[in-house]
């Protein structure tokens, strides 16, 4: 419920404002300014993506209403348990519950440590891994990136086609001032879908994407050092840190994973 709550803040007290102000609400609607700024920006944004990744960005959008696809503490918790197995009845006893785990991150990680890989192996191939999945969670929040970045020009384009309307009917002087004001309500316009919009939801996906990288380096790390026969303990400590905040940002979260062979 942030983005919506956000949202609706943002916009209620600057509606709030205008009215403070002696505005009305009368004067913020311009149905041409709308279909010039949305159609412009959205028209442009089409330019620079597919159909498919335009539309999908859109999609992404519901994933922000929901609650996040993995929870870290139980996943230490379920990491620490595939640990105390293989501390106890050796690695290749996780190969009838690997299937099962909660995430296919952890799933392959683990099937990778069960066959044998080697460490370096198997950190090299889920990095690559947690890359491409960085960059393919990364396209929503481009695509809303290029949206507030248009879409203040588009209105500025709005407000000059309003004015060059006003322009030439000076013979209405009674009209001119009414025709200005209808003119920057395109600029409005503009600067509400980019930094109400736009740009926050861009940034709200990008943390998104960084938190997930980090839950998968989690996994990574732990299936790791499982790989190594760490102490089920050990395991358990090395993880807290990603589930405390304890400064694992995405360069950390990659060394300590890489760190886990060397215990």
């Amino acid at each position: 419920m942030g983005p919506l709550l956000g949202v609706l803040v943002a916009f209620g007290l600057i509606i709030i404002g205008n009215l403070s102000e002696g505005g009305h609400l009368g004067s913020l609607i311009g149905g041409p300014a709308f279909l010039i700024v949305v159609g412009g920006t959205f028209g442009a944004v089409l330019v620079q993506f597919t159909p498919g990744t335009f539309f999908g960005a859109f999609k992404a959008i519901g994933g922000l209403f929901g609650k996040p696809k993995n929870d870290p503490a139980k996943l230490v918790d379920e990491i620490v348990d595939y640990a105390q197995r293989a501390r106890r009845d050796g690695i290749l006893a996780l190969e009838r519950v690997a299937p099962q785990a909660s995430d296919p991150f952890l799933v392959k990680a683990l099937m990778m440590a069960i066959d044998g890989a080697d460490a370096n192996a198997l950190r090299e191939t889920m990095e690559i891994q947690i890359e491409q999945a960085e960059e393919h969670e990364d396209e929503p929040a481009k695509v809303f990136e290029a949206i507030g970045g248009y879409s203040p020009t588009i209105g500025i384009i709005g407000a000059v086609l309003g004015l060059i309307h006003v322009m030439g009917n000076l013979s209405d002087i009674a009209a001119v001032g009414t025709g200005i004001a209808g003119a920057f309500v395109a600029t409005i316009y503009g600067l509400v879908l980019a930094n109400i919009f736009a740009l926050p939801l861009a940034g709200r996906i990008k943390a998104g994407v960084k938190t997930n990288a980090t839950t998968k380096r989690m996994m990574l790390a732990g299936v790791l050092a499982i790989q190594e026969g760490m102490n089920p303990k050990l395991v358990r400590e090395r993880l807290a840190g990603f589930v405390h905040g304890g400064g694992h940002t995405e360069g950390e979260a990659g060394a300590a994973a890489k760190e886990a062979p060397a215990g």
